[in-house]
């Protein structure tokens, strides 16, 4: 099923037969693919080959391919876009940095991309290299670039791009808090996108562009509130948030396209699971008359393009060896066992919960949740292998900082202690944070005493004082119940891999010593 959007106007004008020049363009769109070259899981992890034969499997770049090119081969005006960070995720990032996805972004075409926070991740020379690599044009309007050399002249504030003999404007936008997000250095000045947005779209259409489409890397919100406080701007492709706009699935956030004024929001998802289609129609004087369409799920009923597969598979040969990579050493095991991690404080939730806090900590992150089911085995004693890491924590998850009160967080520690007799996996394992707790105490009733650190002292919880937590995007978006952070405040779901983090750290703290220090303790 798809949604079309006919406006009254455009309607009476197409009846009385006076808009003979109107211009149907297809919009095809990804954003947030964070380099999922490879199928994935329906938890949006890796996806084991005798999976992806089996039809378990969803996107991955062959399959994105298949569908680009049969969307194309009916012939219309078509364009290709991306809102934003196609970097950081999996090994292909780890390993060849943008060069992997700069040549599968070139081989399927894209005709534009807006910066996302993820492709600063290496700092201005990384975004560098993958400009001088990739065909299309890099597109961030809400960015003064003139006291960075390496990008001044690589990155565009927008584009125009003739199509059918029809020219459309395209501007990007990247995240206004980049710098608390990425690594952009000290010589960018990010600005607000509604006034980059409507500063770019004035100067295209006096120009004389009259159908501007709009690449943001900004999240649902920040797109809804462009809509409506910019003028002249017909289709907003978003990313940043991970929305899925959609007609078909109830889950969606809302309607594809979903309409504010006169402008089309689109968003697909993440990871390539999705691409994004939305069918447009313009008057001959630029006007939006429709738009509808709705994204296309990449499951096992899209074929894989064999030489993009087949590109794909060599390009992995090499991550073998860094799942054989030794990260650091280990001074005894980490235990990381369910009976262990699910019922009390375990040496491996230590590992992780400090090494999540000791990322984040510099942006007045206080305390790190980490959920003991997300802890999926133990490490052995001497040298520890990024595949050991990776099977620790196989899902995938993303670094997540938020704000939450005292009291919200009080609630939190309950929720996860609450089933701890049941071997839950939401009983929480903690940094920057120490608790005592009462075992077979009424649920929601447990905690006894919570103390959180300040500098180099603990102090009581303040249930009125607001904490900067971090945990990983499954927990902080409501996974093993912890819902109470579903309103949380400056909230940021896609930080680095967690077990990316957690090598990095074991590798600074090598020969590492495991340890079980009293921060959970029961009465």
């Amino acid at each position: 099923m798809t949604m079309r959007i006919l406006f009254p106007a455009a309607a009476l004008a197409l009846l009385a037969g006076t808009a003979q020049a109107d211009f149907a363009l297809t919009l095809l769109h990804t954003n947030d693919v964070h380099a999922r070259l490879e199928p994935i899981s329906k938890y949006d992890s890796d996806c084991p080959e005798e999976d992806n034969l089996a039809g378990a499997c969803f996107g991955g770049t062959a399959r994105l391919a298949t569908a680009i090119a049969a969307a194309r081969a009916e012939g219309g005006p078509t364009l290709l876009l991306d809102a934003g960070d196609q970097f950081q995720g999996t090994l292909f990032y780890s390993y060849y940095k943008g060069k992997a996805v700069a040549e599968m972004v070139n081989r399927l075409g894209y005709d534009a991309m807006a910066v996302g926070n993820h492709e600063f991740d290496d700092g201005p020379e990384g975004l560098a290299d993958f400009a001088a690599r990739v065909t299309m044009p890099l597109l961030m309007a809400n960015a003064d670039l003139s006291a960075e050399p390496r990008l001044r002249d690589a990155i565009l504030k927008s584009t125009v791009i003739e199509v059918a003999g029809e020219r459309i404007g395209v501007i990007g936008l990247t995240p206004q808090g980049n710098p608390d997000l990425a690594s952009p250095g000290p010589d960018i000045v990010f600005t607000d996108p509604v006034g980059a947005a409507q500063a770019e779209a004035d100067r295209l259409t006096a120009e004389g562009i009259d159908k501007i489409v709009l690449l943001s890397h900004s999240g649902h919100e920040t797109d809804k509130r462009i809509a409506a406080e910019t003028t002249g701007i017909d289709v907003i492709v978003g990313g940043h948030s991970h929305t899925l706009l959609s007609n078909t699935d109830a889950a969606a956030a809302g309607p594809y396209p979903t309409m504010l004024g006169r402008t089309a929001i689109v968003q697909a998802y993440a990871y390539g699971r999705y691409l994004g289609r939305v069918d447009l129609v313009f008057d001959d004087a630029g006007g939006l008359v429709s738009a509808g369409g709705d994204p296309i799920l990449l499951d096992a009923s899209v074929a894989e393009d064999a030489e993009i597969k087949a590109r794909i598979a060599e390009l992995a040969k090499p991550l073998e060896e860094i799942r054989q990579n030794v990260v650091a050493e280990t001074t005894a095991p980490i235990d990381g066992d369910r009976g262990s991690c699910r019922a009390g404080e375990c040496a491996m939730g230590n590992l992780v919960a400090e090494a999540m806090l000791d990322r984040v900590r510099s942006q007045g992150i206080q305390v790190a949740i980490q959920n003991g089911g997300g802890l999926r085995a133990s490490i052995d004693e001497g040298p520890v292998t990024m595949g050991e890491v990776l099977t620790v924590l196989p899902f995938r998850n993303t670094l997540s900082t938020f704000h939450v009160s005292g009291a919200t967080l009080r609630a939190a520690l309950e929720h996860g202690l609450g089933l701890a007799e049941e071997g839950a996996g939401r009983f929480p394992q903690v940094a920057g944070l120490r608790f005592i707790w009462a075992p077979g105490s009424e649920p929601g009733q447990r905690l006894r005493k919570v103390e959180v650190k300040e500098g180099t002292d603990w102090e009581p919880l303040d249930p009125d004082k607001s904490y900067g937590l971090v945990s990983n995007n499954y927990v902080r978006n409501g996974g093993d119940g912890y819902t109470m952070f579903l309103d949380a405040r400056e909230v940021y779901d896609f930080g680095p891999d967690l077990a990316d983090v957690t090598a990095e750290y074991l590798a600074r703290n090598t020969p590492y010593a495991p340890e079980i220090d009293g921060r959970i303790a029961a009465e």
